[in-house]
């Protein structure tokens, strides 16, 4: 799935995505790392990988999204 980067703290390295229809998820540092970040720019176009649905839609990663 891919999103857009929208907030990112390099402190915690969390933060949230917006999906293609403008929902923000939130990220935490467990799939900022699982993904190999270092780090991330809001507007950047990223791939996520989720677990859930609705109000239990977890990412598990984060990586850049790559052509």
């Amino acid at each position: 799935m891919q999103a857009t980067a929208y907030t990112y703290d390099p402190e915690t390295r969390s933060g949230q995505v917006l999906l293609d229809d403008g929902t923000p998820v939130p990220f935490d540092d467990a799939a900022f790392t699982a993904g190999g970040l270092r780090l991330l720019r809001p507007g950047q176009r990223v791939r996520i990988e989720t677990e859930g649905q609705g109000d239990a839609l977890r990412i598990t990663l984060v990586t850049l999204q790559t052509l």
